[in-house]
C-alpha cells in the first residue's frame, strides 16, 4: 500500500450541507479539482467556486428524480481503481476514467425522515442508494482513496493533508474507511428495522442494531472493564439526550442507574403533580409524590435514608431552589430533571462532584419500542414493558374492597413495582414508598426485607410503629403461596395489588380475607430481571 495518497480530485455529494463551502474552498485553495452533484454542486458554485458536475464526467444527466446520477463506471472506476495495478491503470486510460482521490458523502436523511413520522412512500424515497455504493467503494480502496462521511472529520482531513503536502497518511485513511463502513452499516440497520416495523415483521430473520458513540467511559461496571456509551438515535428523553450542567463525566454505572431513575419517575405525568425517585444499583430506594417537589423528595428520602446516600435522584418537574437545598444535605451522584432553575444550578455549583442533567422533557412510558439483552452467543429482543393497568382493569377478589386512599396507593405502588428487580415487593403509604424488597430468590424474602427496612426507618425516625403500618403492598407477580402475603399483613399492610394467576390463588385470597385485607388483581405482571 502506498505510504501517502495525494489528493488531486475530489467528489463532494452531501445531504447535510454543514461545513460544505468551507471544505470546498479549502480544497480548492490546495489545488484540488472539485466534482459534485445536484444541490451540492449548486451550493459550491453559488459560493463562487469552480466545480464540475458529475453528469459532465459520466456523460449522462441525473435522471429518475435523482435516483440515478453516480451509479456509473466513470465514478466507480475512479473510486475502485488500484493506482499501482498496471491493468487497472490501462483500463482507466482506455476508457478515459479519471481517478477520484477523495470522496466526501453524507447520506439522504432517512433516520430523520422516519423520526418526523413521514409516510411509507416518503421514507422509501429517502433511502440513499448511490451514496452508500460510493462510500463502500472508496472505503474498500482506502489504500488509494480517502473517504469522509462525517462533518466532524472535515477539519481532521485538512489537517492530515497539511501535514503530508496535500496527501493523506495510511493510518488516517484506514480509520476513515472503518468509519465509512460503520456508517453504511448503521444506515442499513435503520432501514431494515424501520421496514420490518412498517410491514409488521415482528421477528425478522436478521436484526441489525447500530449506535453512535456518545462517550468513551473511564471503565465499565468495574475498573478492569473498558466501556463506552452509544446512542440509538431514537431521541427518547432521558440520560442519552440530557445536557450535563456540572460535575465529572458520568460513569457506566451512573448512566445505567440514571436511566432506571428517569424511566421510573416518567411513570408519573408532570401534570399530575411533583414526583421523585431515588435509585441505588438500578433499584428504587424511595419514590414519592407530594404537593411540592421538595416534599416529594423528602418523602422519598424518608423511605430509606441509608440507601439514598450516593444515589441517583430523578424528578418529574423542573428542579427548584427549595428542592436543591434539600438534596445537597447529603452526597448524591446524579440529579436528573426536565429542567432546572438558575437558582437551583447555583446551589448545586458548590457541589463539584454532583452531576446535574436536564432532559427538556419526560419519557413516555406508553411508547412502543424494543429492548435488547446479550446472552452467550446471541441476544434477547423484546418489546419495551409499556403495559398499563387502569382502574377498570382491576378485579377485586376479596370480601373487602380497597378504600379510596388504599386504591390510590395501590396504583402508585403498582407503577413503582414495575421498576423493581424481581422478585419485587413494594409497600406504599400516603403516596410514598415505605419499604422496598428487590431481586430476591423468593417473594417471601422480598416481603420480609421490605418490612425490615420499613421498621428500621421508623426506629431511626423515632416513630412508635413501622412505616409499613397502614400501608398497601404491590407484588410484581403472583404470590405462589400465602406466606409472602402474610408477611406483608404482619408488617401492617391493609391492601394488596398483584397479578393473580397462581394455582393457589384461592388459598391466597382466602388468607387475605381471613386477615381482613383488600386485594385486587391486575391480570398483568411486571417481571424485571
Amino acid at each position: 500500500m502506498p505510504d501517502l495518497a495525494p489528493i488531486r480530485r475530489a467528489l463532494l455529494s452531501v445531504s447535510n450541507k454543514t461545513g460544505l463551502i468551507d471544505l470546498a474552498r479549502a480544497l480548492s485553495e490546495r489545488g484540488v479539482e472539485l466534482l459534485s452533484t445536484g444541490g451540492s454542486a449548486k451550493a459550491i458554485r453559488d459560493a463562487g467556486l469552480t466545480v464540475r458536475d458529475v453528469s459532465d464526467v459520466t456523460g449522462f444527466p441525473e435522471m429518475m428524480d435523482g435516483r440515478v446520477k453516480t451509479l456509473h463506471p466513470m465514478v466507480h472506476g475512479g473510486l475502485l481503481a488500484l493506482r499501482d495495478n498496471d491493468s487497472h491503470v490501462a483500463a482507466m486510460n482506455e476508457h478515459g476514467i479519471g481517478a477520484i482521490d477523495l470522496l466526501v458523502v453524507n447520506l439522504y436523511p432517512f433516520e430523520e425522515t422516519v423520526a418526523k413520522g413521514a409516510d411509507y412512500d416518503t421514507c422509501i424515497e429517502n433511502i440513499d442508494i448511490g451514496g452508500p455504493a460510493m462510500i463502500r467503494a472508496a472505503a474498500k480502496n482506502y489504500a488509494h482513496v480517502t473517504v469522509v462521511v462525517d462533518v466532524e472529520d472535515y477539519d481532521k482531513l485538512l489537517g492530515d493533508m497539511d501535514q503530508h503536502d496535500n496527501a493523506t497518511c495510511p493510518k488516517f485513511r484506514r480509520k476513515l474507511a472503518q468509519r465509512a463502513y460503520a456508517r453504511t452499516a448503521a444506515y442499513d440497520a435503520a432501514v431494515s428495522t424501520w421496514m420490518a416495523d412498517a410491514i409488521g415483521v415482528d421477528t425478522p430473520r436478521r436484526r441489525a442494531i447500530a449506535g453512535t458513540l456518545a462517550q468513551t467511559l473511564r471503565y465499565g461496571e468495574n475498573p478492569h472493564q473498558s466501556a463506552s456509551f452509544y446512542t440509538d438515535g431514537s431521541n427518547r428523553p432521558g440520560v442519552s439526550t440530557a445536557q450535563q450542567h456540572q460535575g465529572k463525566e458520568l460513569s457506566y454505572n451512573n448512566i445505567n442507574d440514571t436511566d432506571a431513575a428517569f424511566e421510573l419517575v416518567s411513570e408519573f405525568a408532570t401534570a399530575d403533580g411533583p414526583a421523585c425517585a431515588i435509585i441505588k444499583h438500578a433499584n428504587p430506594c424511595g419514590v414519592a409524590r407530594a404537593d411540592s417537589l421538595k416534599d416529594a423528595y423528602v418523602k422519598a428520602f424518608d423511605c430509606d435514608r441509608t440507601s439514598a446516600f450516593g444515589g441517583i435522584i430523578a424528578l418529574n418537574q423542573p428542579l427548584d431552589a427549595a428542592t436543591a437545598e434539600e438534596i445537597v444535605q447529603i452526597f448524591t451522584e446524579v440529579v436528573i430533571a426536565p429542567e432546572a432553575s438558575d437558582e437551583a444550578k447555583a446551589i448545586f455549583a458548590a457541589k463539584k462532584n454532583l452531576r446535574l442533567l436536564t432532559t427538556g422533557g419526560m419519557a413516555d412510558p406508553m411508547t412502543a419500542g424494543l429492548t435488547y439483552r446479550q446472552v452467550g452467543g446471541g441476544m434477547l429482543v423484546q418489546d419495551r414493558d409499556n403495559g398499563h393497568v387502569g382502574a377498570d382493569d382491576l378485579k377485586v377478589v376479596t370480601k373487602r374492597a380497597p378504600t379510596e386512599q388504599e386504591f390510590a396507593d395501590l396504583m402508585f405502588a403498582w407503577k413503582v413495582a414495575k421498576h423493581v428487580k424481581s422478585n419485587a415487593i413494594v409497600y406504599v403509604r400516603d403516596g410514598a414508598t415505605v419499604g422496598v424488597g428487590a431481586g430476591q430468590m423468593s417473594r417471601l424474602d422480598s416481603a420480609n426485607i421490605a418490612a425490615i427496612k420499613a421498621q428500621r426507618m421508623a426506629d431511626a425516625m423515632g416513630l412508635p410503629e413501622s412505616l409499613a403500618k397502614g400501608s398497601v403492598v404491590a407484588s410484581d407477580a403472583f404470590f405462589p403461596f400465602a406466606d409472602g402475603l402474610m408477611e406483608a399483613a404482619a408488617a401492617g399492610a391493609t391492601a394488596v395489588i398483584q397479578p393473580g394467576g397462581s394455582m393457589r390463588d384461592n388459598e391466597v385470597i382466602a388468607a387475605a380475607d381471613e386477615a381482613g385485607l383488600a386485594m385486587v388483581l391486575t391480570g398483568m405482571r411486571h417481571f424485571r430481571h
